[in-house]
């Protein structure tokens, strides 16, 4: 069923037949139990953007519809979903849809156009531009979204947690300034510094949604969700503690209690530290950092995730085996470690080499 939302927008929490499992396979999950930090069987894996070109059987489907209409078609979108795991033997789902599609509500027209990418038609560049957005009534315009998690959630294995994500708020913003993605945001930074009114209202615009967007997730039947920052790298430190830190903190605080948060972000090694205070149950590293000096940075009393370079897919078997072990023994057997790449899965990776991965990830089995 689709959530009841109140008149504000704000999804009802206990509207929804989510899956909220405290005992039993799904609770005891490698995943979940290393978000709690707690000792599992082995070190989980799951990888971003497993279910993507590089799959034959998804681009097959593409060959039929467009990216949107894959993301609106509830049941194309946990085909895709569920396809991934069966295919790779990962640890988890993550529901397949996309970071923008939060945006599309707000009225600034989204598209995605061939070897392109996303393209914002009326950019965000103006404290007048901020005031012109829609609300967005997360359980009238992204239903597809919750639906997809449900039947996602009722086609996985029992014990096999099932990920909602949304992007976070600078890069939402930075993709609506910008009118697409960028190199240099510059029209980004200028609205940042010249105009914070305008910037901090429209970051609390998009925390509004995304946290109602989460929450749906959640009570569809997420176990857990993660915060996209895949733009955030491109600001320094003191920028970031200034002028995002706040607004990603304000989102990852109101996920429902109880739900693991992965807070994953690329280019960060520079501000774990600023990142880590942000929150987030599991901070997610890229492959530019190590494993080890990471987590100690940003401390144990959280989980990491990551981090191989997603080009180690394109080379060999025995060399994906020899850097996932680096990885493994950076993490040293301490519980919260969740294995995945430093960012997605790349077009051009042979799936055989993806499920090399994971066999030599589960293979390095903790405690065996």
């Amino acid at each position: 069923m689709i959530p009841k939302v109140d008149a504000d927008g704000t999804v009802e929490r206990d509207s929804v037949e989510g899956d909220h499992v405290k005992s039993g396979a799904l609770y005891n999950s490698p995943f979940l139990r290393a978000c709690r930090r707690e000792k599992a069987d082995y070190t989980p894996i799951w990888l971003m953007r497993q279910a993507g070109r590089y799959q034959r059987e998804y681009r097959e489907i593409r060959e039929k519809v467009s990216f949107l209409e894959l993301c609106k078609t509830p049941e194309l979108a946990a085909q895709v979903t569920v396809m991934a795991v069966d295919q790779l033997n990962v640890d988890a789902a993550i529901i397949f849809a996309d970071i923008l599609l939060i945006v599309e509500p707000m009225g600034v027209g989204l598209a995605f156009n061939k070897g392109e990418g996303p393209s914002i038609a009326r950019p965000v560049r103006s404290g007048r531009d901020v005031d012109q957005l829609k609300e967005v009534n997360v359980g009238e315009s992204l239903s597809f979204v919750f639906e997809a998690v449900r039947i996602a959630r009722r086609e996985l294995a029992p014990g096999v947690p099932l990920i909602g994500f949304c992007g976070a708020p600078f890069t939402v913003a930075s993709y609506m300034i910008e009118g697409g993605a960028s190199r240099e945001f510059a029209q980004t930074r200028s609205l940042m510094h010249d105009d914070p009114g305008a910037w901090n209202a429209l970051l609390e615009r998009i925390v509004r949604a995304s946290a109602d967007y989460l929450n749906g997730q959640i009570m569809a039947g997420a176990q857990a969700v993660q915060v996209f920052d895949s733009w955030v790298g491109c600001l320094d430190e003191q920028e970031y503690r200034r002028l995002v830190l706040p607004h990603t903190q304000a989102l990852i605080r109101a996920v429902s209690p109880g739900t693991p948060v992965i807070h994953f972000g690329v280019n960060t090694g520079s501000m774990l530290k600023a990142i880590r205070e942000a929150g987030g149950d599991v901070i997610g590293l890229d492959w530019r950092v190590n494993l080890a000096e990471a987590w100690e940075t940003v401390g144990y009393d959280v989980g990491v995730q990551g981090n191989l370079d997603p080009n180690v897919l394109l080379t060999s078997t025995d060399e994906i085996r020899r850097q996932a072990k680096i990885i493994l023994n950076q993490a040293a057997g301490r519980p919260g470690h969740i294995f995945n790449l430093g960012h997605g899965v790349l077009p051009n990776t042979p799936v055989e080499n993806a499920k090399a991965l994971v066999d030599a990830v589960h293979e390095y089995a903790v405690g065996r």
